[in-house]
This record gives C-alpha cells, structure tokens and sequence, in this order.
C-alpha cells in the first residue's frame, strides 16, 4: 500500500500542471460549497434570533380571555403567579420575558397603518439590543411611559422621526374604541418581514390602551438554553398546567392571531391557555427557509454535476496519456486491481488536500463577509431577515464540504480506473500517444 501511495503521489508532482488546475476546480467548488452552506446557516439562524427575539420565545405560554362566549383577546391574567409555576416545571429555562399582545391603527398628522403592537418591559428583554440596529433614537427610550418604537418602513408610512407624536387606537376587551397619545423614542432599520408586523410600546402603556389591570400579559416567551428541549418542554407544560388547574386550549400550530375565529366561535368563558413554540408563530415565514434551501440544494447538485464531469474526463485523458506507463507495471507483475487501487489513491489525495484548501478559502470568505457587515437591498431582507447579510460556518458544514466533495471525485475516477486496470500489458505498452 505505501508504495502505490508513493507511485500516486509522484505522479501528482510530474504532473503539475495538471494536479494545479484539477485541484483548482475542485478547491473553487469546496470554497462555493462552504460559502453556499454558510449563507443557507446564516439565514436559518438568523431568521431564528430575529423570529425568537421580535415576535415569539423558543416556549410560548399564551392565551385567550373571553368576557363572553364571542368577544376573545390574546391575554394572560395572573402571569406572575403561572411565571412562577412554569420557573418550577422547566428547569432547562434560561430566562422569561412577558410581553403585551395587541392590535390597533397608528395615526400621526400625515399618515396612518395598522399593526400589530407589542408592550414591552425593556429592563429585562436581553434580545432586543442585540438585534434591534436604531437608526435614530435609543432602545432604552422605552423605559419612558407612553414611548414608541417603530421600524424604518412604518416611520417613513407615517412621515414621522423621533419625538413626534403619535396616536393609537384599539379596541378593548368591552368592545369600546380607546385612543393614546405616544411620542416617537426610536427608529429601527428594518429587518425583513418581521418589521412588518409590530411596533414596541411599554407593556404598561399597552394596558393603558387595553383598560386592562396590571397582573395582565399577553404571553409569557420562554427561552431555553437548548433549543432541542423545545418539543419536551412543550409537551411537559401542557401536561403539568392542565393538571394545576389552568385550562388549556387544543394544540394548533399556527400564530395566535389566526385563531380569533376559531376560539369566538368556541362556547366558553374565561381564561384559557395556548402552548405554542416558535416554529409555531413564524410559521407564516417558513417559505422563505423552502425557498432558499431549494436554491442551494439546486446549486450544490449542479456543482457536484460539473466537477464530477470534469474529474472523470481529466481522469480519463491522464490515463490515456500513461497507458504505456500502465503497461509496464502490468509487465512487472502489478495486477489489475492494484492498479486500479493506484489511480483510486491518487484520485482521493488529489481531492483530499484540493477540499481542504477549498474549506480554508470559503472560511475566510465567509469571516470576510461577515466583518464588512454588508448592507443588503430591501428586496433581499425580505428573505434574509437582518438588514445586514450574515454567513454562519461551524464545524459540520466543513466536514460536509470536504466529505462529499472528495467523495464524490474519489468515486467518479471508479470509472477510469477500472478501465485502465483492464488494459493488457503488451496492448498497452505498443501504444502510440
């Protein structure tokens, strides 16, 4: 074996020429692969702290009050006291917030959009500032009663900047239209879709507009240290709330305020709870995911196509170029398999060490990209999420890029090598070429 390694690796040295543009492609092809891998990472964790930060925990424990049998609102009475049963029920819980839930029409003196509104205790939101980038004002103006943040899209819609007035208006739990007064405190670059949907209040002032009490929420958000406890977690507090007394609504996997309907419709009164994960309330966004790992499973199929394609013809023309080299072995007494087995290895080294340099370059483009913290077009934060294009690379995807790449040549020079294992010896050394 250490002499057809030797056999393999001389040849790759003679040909030089040939070993530098084979590698090339094949390193070019791991470095696209590592950087299509990492946009494809990027995208899903970004969507993931973005979804889990602006509208939805990894847990949700929400719910629906309803005064009468038709007239529901996404509340939580006596958050504190369940906030205190889910602390003892989900040990794996890193930290809670509990945020307002509402819905109502903004107007300012030159425009007006509807939008869904969300109270917010900014003190203890650890997620916000590390994905909301302010273009104006401060996130912590939120501390202030009667504040409001929006996103550059809705501030440009209502042709407002910070420390303008704003009015909101709602409908209340008693079917009564309220107004209140905001004032602008910052103005957020918008982050896709999920910009599209909110703007943050202080969840006192939410109550205010609600005329609701203070021990009143509308969902607590949970987030867990590890995101696969989710399904576990869920399960567990369905179970152990249902068995404390708490009603419990049906499982649907879909965002809350696509259940309105269904729970009017539904007979009963008074508090009810929704556990709901994260996948649940985006799940309205999940095309967006389809759509981008379609594109890149199309692009990495191509590629596999192409150089596959081009190892085996160059495979194939080395091959012929030392069919009397081929010949001689066979001569000396190397049986077919063995050189067969000779043009394997040489194929896997020429690979092996083409992918790893492949890996390498796609790493560095990928921490390239992330450090210039490159402003994307709106049409493409739409998908993206963020309003700056993030590339995520971690281990398992340079073993998959380096993996399949070597596989996939190691595997396409069967072909050549076969055929030249079955050259006959004197054939192969009368060949002219």
């Amino acid at each position: 074996m250490l002499q057809l390694i030797l056999i393999a690796a001389r040849n790759l040295s003679r040909h030089r020429r040939r070993t530098l543009l084979l590698g090339g492609a094949i390193a070019g092809v791991t470095a696209l692969l590592v950087v299509l891998l990492g946009l494809s990472n990027g995208i899903h964790a970004t969507m993931l702290q973005s979804a889990t930060t602006l509208m939805t925990g990894h847990v949700n424990v929400g719910g629906f009050f309803k005064a009468s049998a038709g007239q529901a609102a996404p509340v939580v009475t006596h958050y504190q006291t369940l906030l205190e049963k889910v602390r003892k029920d989900v040990p794996e819980l890193d930290y809670a917030v509990h945020r307002g839930r509402g819905f109502g029409k903004l107007v300012s003196d030159t425009g007006s959009l509807q939008s869904g509104i969300a109270g917010v205790e900014i003190g203890i939101e650890p997620g916000l500032p590390r994905v909301l980038e302010l273009e104006s004002g401060t996130l912590w103006g939120l501390k202030e009663p009667r504040s409001l943040l929006l996103f550059h899209d809705q501030a440009k819609k209502l042709g407002v900047n910070v420390g303008d007035s704003v009015t909101i208006s709602a409908t209340t739990l008693r079917g009564v239209t309220n107004t209140l007064d905001v004032h602008v405190v910052g103005i957020a670059k918008d982050v896709g879709l999920l910009s599209k949907f909110n703007v943050f209040v202080p969840e006192e002032s939410l109550r205010a507009l609600y005329q609701l009490n203070s021990d009143t929420t509308g969902a607590l958000l949970l987030y867990l240290k590890d995101i696969r406890d989710i399904p576990e977690v869920q399960e567990r507090l369905r179970k152990t709330l249902a068995a404390a007394g708490y009603g419990v609504m049906d499982y649907d996997p879909t965002v809350f305020w696509q259940k309105f309907q269904s729970v009017n419709r539904e007979g009963w009164t008074g508090q009810k709870l929704d556990i709901t994960n994260w996948e649940d309330e985006t799940s309205f966004l999940k095309w967006t995911m389809r759509v981008v790992q379609v594109l890149s499973g199309s692009l990495i199929v191509i590629l596999l196509i192409i150089i596959s394609i081009g190892i085996m013809n160059t495979l194939w023309i080395a091959i012929r170029e030392r069919t009397r080299e081929v010949g001689t072995l066979r001569a000396i007494g190397m049986q077919g398999t063995r050189v067969m087995l000779m043009f394997l290895i040489e194929a896997l080294m020429l690979s092996l060490g083409a992918t790893i340099l492949g890996a390498v370059l796609g790493l560095g483009a990928c921490l390239g990209v992330n450090l210039a913290r490159i402003q994307v077009p709106d049409a493409v934060q739409l998908f993206l999420m963020s309003s700056r294009l993030h590339l995520l690379v971690n281990v398992q995807s340079l073993f998959i890029s380096v993996g399949v790449i070597t596989a996939c040549a190691t595997l396409v020079s069967l072909i050549p090598s076969y055929l030249a294992s079955r050259l006959e010896p004197v054939t192969a050394m009368h060949h002219i070429g």
